[in-house]
C-alpha cells in the first residue's frame, strides 16, 4: 500500500534527482523524497553504490516513520504494497538483497546496523541494545524484602476475593527490580499499583528508610488519570496506608526526567545523573517509544524499583517502537518473566467487555455478533450518512461545554469535555477529524447563532499537539476556553493539575470536538462514538479498534459497515522490532 500518490512534479514527496531503484520506487509513493535523500547522502558518505542497498536505506528509514525499529527485508514487498503494485515493482531477490546489505561498507562503518537478517539505522540498534542490556542487568539482582511482611500488607490493602491478581502482580513486583503489570481497562492495575505502593512503603519503614516515589506518563492528561486512579484506589485504605501515599503526584515522562536545553532526544537524567527514586511508575507505557524507554531505563537507578503499567493490545507509540508488547512477547514462557497479566475486568458492563475481548482475540465473528447484540452499551451504526446521530450527541455535549465555559465554570466545562469523544482514524478526508471538527463548529453556530469566527472562541475544546516545557504543557493536555469576565483564557489539565493561560501563549493546538484514535490514548469518557474509516485505510487496524472502544466508560457506539469491521480484525499493525526476538534467546 503506498504512502502517497505522485501525480504532480512538483510535490515535495517526490525527489526529482533520484535514479534507479530509488526513482523507481519513490514514484510508486513507496518511499518518499526524505527517505530518498538520507539513502543517497549516507551512499555518498560511505561508498556505498549499490542501488539495493539505497533502496533497503530508504526502506529502513520509512519503516521507522510508519514505528517500526528496523526493517524485514524478507516481508517488506508485501507490507509495503498491495495488489498489482507487488509484481510490477523490481523488488531485488531477498536473498541476493541480504548478501548486499551484508557486505555494505556502510555495515562495516557502523552506520546500518546487521542484525539477525534486520537492517537498524545505528541509532535505533544502540537504543535496542540498550534497553535489552539494561533489562538483562536489572535481572541479575534482586531487592531486599521481607515475604512475610509483604503478605500482611497485602492482606490489609486486599482483604476482600476478587483481588488475587492483583496480589500475586504485587508478590511478584516485590522480588524483582523491573515488574510489568498488563491487562485491558477496568481489570485493576491502579488498584495493584495502589495496594503495592503502600506494601513497599511499610517494607521501607521496616528498614527505617523513607520511599521515594515517582509516578509518571507519557501524557499529560494520562498522569492526570493516573493520579486521580491511584487516591481513588487508596480511598477505601486505612487511614494510615492512605497517609502512606498522601501528597503522591503524577507527571509526564518529559518532566520527570527534565528536558535537556539545546536537545530533544536527551535528559538531564541520565547514566550519569539517576533519578533519585526508590519506586517509578509508568503508566499508558504502550505509548511509550523505544527512544523514551532507552531514555528512562538509563536514567533509573541499578537498585530502585521500576513498574511498568499498561495494555499490549493497544496502539503502541506514534514514533518508533513497541516496547510493551515486546516485553510481554519477549518474556513469554520465561521463569523469570517479570510480566504480571491481570484479565478480570471491574470497570465497565458486559457489554464493552465482550466487544472488546473478541477485538483482543482477532475473532471477526464474535466483534459482529456483540456489535449486533442490540445491547445499550454497545450501538453498531450502519447508516451511510451517520451526521443525524452524530450531530445530536456532539452538539450536546458541545453545548454543555459552552454553557459552563461561559459561565466561568472551567472545572465544569472540562468535566462536560469528558461525556463524549468523537474517535476518528485519520486526520483529513471524509473520515477525518478536520472534516469533523468543522462539522461540529457548523452545528453549534446553527444552534447559537455565533459564527464562531475567533479562534479563541468561548467553549472551543482544545488538544494541545506539542511540548511547551516553559508554561508545564504537555503533548496530549486537554483545555477550553473559558470566560473570565470578558477575558478568555484557556483552562487546561496538565501535568501538575488544573491551570490557565491565556490563548496567545498557546502554540500548537488543536479544535477536539473530534480528535484521532491515537491522540485518545491515555483518556477515556462515558460515551465513545467510533467512525471507521473505508475498509482500504492503511489505518484500520484491530489495534486501532480495540483502542477507540477501550475509551468507552459506559457506551460505544461504531459506526462503519461489516465490511470495515472485518477488515480491521483482520489487519494487525505489525511492527518490525528485533526486541522481543532478543529477550527471548537471552
Amino acid at each position: 500500500m503506498s504512502d502517497f500518490e505522485t501525480t504532480d512534479q512538483y510535490d515535495a514527496a517526490l525527489a526529482l534527482n533520484a535514479h534507479g531503484l530509488l526513482a523507481v520506487f519513490n514514484a510508486a509513493g513507496v518511499i518518499r523524497s526524505a527517505d530518498v535523500h538520507i539513502a543517497q547522502t549516507l551512499g555518498q558518505l560511505g561508498g556505498e553504490h549499490d542501488e539495493q542497498v539505497l533502496l533497503a536505506i530508504a526502506l529502513t528509514c520509512r519503516a521507522v516513520r510508519a514505528g517500526s525499529v528496523c526493517l524485514d527485508l524478507a516481508t517488506v514487498a508485501g507490507e509495503a504494497t498491495t495488489g498489482d503494485e507487488t509484481t510490477e515493482l523490481p523488488w531485488p531477490e531477498p536473498g541476493v538483497w541480504s548478501d548486499a546489505v551484508a557486505a555494505s561498507p556502510l555495515v562495516d562503518l557502523g552506520v546500518l546496523r546487521w542484525d539477525a537478517r534486520l537492517l537498524y539505522l545505528d541509532r535505533y540498534h544502540e537504543q535496542e541494545t540498550q534497553v535489552l542490556d539494561d533489562l538483562t542487568a536489572r535481572a541479575m539482582t534482586t531487592p531486599p524484602h521481607d515475604p512475610d511482611l509483604m503478605h500482611a500488607s497485602l492482606d490489609r490493602v486486599f482483604p476482600l476475593s476478587g483481588y488475587d491478581e492483583q496480589r500475586a502482580a504485587c508478590v511478584r513486583a516485590a522480588s524483582q527490580w523491573t515488574t510489568v503489570i498488563t491487562g485491558g481497562p477496568g481489570t485493576g492495575k491502579t488498584t495493584a499499583v495502589a495496594g503495592l505502593l503502600v506494601a513497599l512503603a511499610e517494607q521501607h519503614e521496616a528498614r527505617g528508610e523513607v520511599m521515594r516515589v515517582a509516578m509518571a506518563a507519557p501524557t499529560g492528561k494520562a498522569a492526570a488519570r493516573l493520579q486521580e486512579a491511584v487516591h481513588a484506589a487508596a480511598a477505601r485504605f486505612s487511614a494510615a496506608d492512605q497517609a502512606r501515599l498522601a501528597g503522591l503526584q503524577a507527571g509526564t515522562l518529559h518532566r520527570l526526567l527534565r528536558t535537556h536545553p539545546g536537545n530533544s532526544t536527551r535528559f538531564r537524567h541520565d547514566r550519569h545523573n539517576r533519578l533519585p527514586h526508590d519506586v517509578i511508575v509508568v503508566d499508558e507505557t504502550s505509548m511509550v517509544s523505544l527512544t523514551m524507554m532507552s531514555r528512562l531505563l538509563e536514567a533509573v537507578r541499578p537498585d530502585a524499583r521500576m513498574i511498568l503499567v499498561g495494555d499490549p493490545d493497544q496502539l503502541s507509540s506514534v514514533d518508533a517502537g513497541a516496547v510493551l508488547s515486546d516485553l510481554v512477547r519477549g518474556f513469554d514462557g520465561r521463569a523469570d518473566s517479570p510480566v504480571a497479566a491481570l484479565r478480570t475486568t471491574h470497570r465497565y458492563g458486559t457489554e464493552i467487555g465482550t466487544l472488546a475481548e473478541a477485538l483482543r482475540d482477532g475473532d471477526a465473528d464474535a466483534v459482529v455478533a456483540a456489535l449486533s447484540a442490540g445491547h445499550s452499551a454497545v450501538e453498531w451504526i450502519l447508516d451511510e450518512d451517520p451526521a443525524g446521530q452524530i450531530r445530536s450527541t456532539s452538539v450536546e455535549v458541545a453545548l454543555a461545554v459552552r454553557d459552563a465555559a461561559a459561565a466561568g465554570r472551567a472545572d465544569k466545562a472540562l468535566e462536560a469535555l469528558d461525556r463524549h469523544r468523537l474517535l476518528c482514524a485519520h486526520r483529513d478526508g471524509p473520515y477525518g477529524v478536520r472534516h469533523w471538527n468543522r462539522r461540529v463548529e457548523q452545528w453549534i453556530t446553527a444552534e447559537t447563532g455565533d459564527p464562531l469566527y475567533e479562534s479563541a472562541y468561548v467553549g472551543r475544546p482544545l488538544l494541545v499537539t506539542a511540548n511547551d516545557y516553559a508554561l508545564g504543557i504537555y503533548n496530549g493536555d486537554v483545555g477550553v476556553v473559558v470566560d473570565r469576565g470578558g477575558v478568555r483564557r484557556v483552562a487546561l489539565i496538565g501535568s501538575d493539575g488544573p491551570l490557565e493561560v491565556a490563548p496567545s501563549r498557546l502554540g500548537d493546538v488543536d479544535t477536539m470536538h473530534a480528535m484521532t484514535i491515537h491522540k485518545s490514548q491515555g483518556s477515556q469518557a462515558e460515551v465513545v462514538t467510533v467512525l471507521l474509516p473505508d475498509e482500504d485505510s492503511r489505518l484500520l487496524t484491530r489495534e486501532l479498534f480495540y483502542t477507540a472502544v477501550t475509551r468507552a466508560r459506559t457506551r460505544v457506539r461504531v459506526i462503519g459497515p461489516e465490511s470495515a469491521v472485518r477488515a480491521a480484525v483482520g489487519h494487525r499493525a505489525q511492527r518490525a522490532t528485533g526486541l522481543a526476538r532478543r529477550l527471548a534467546e537471552s
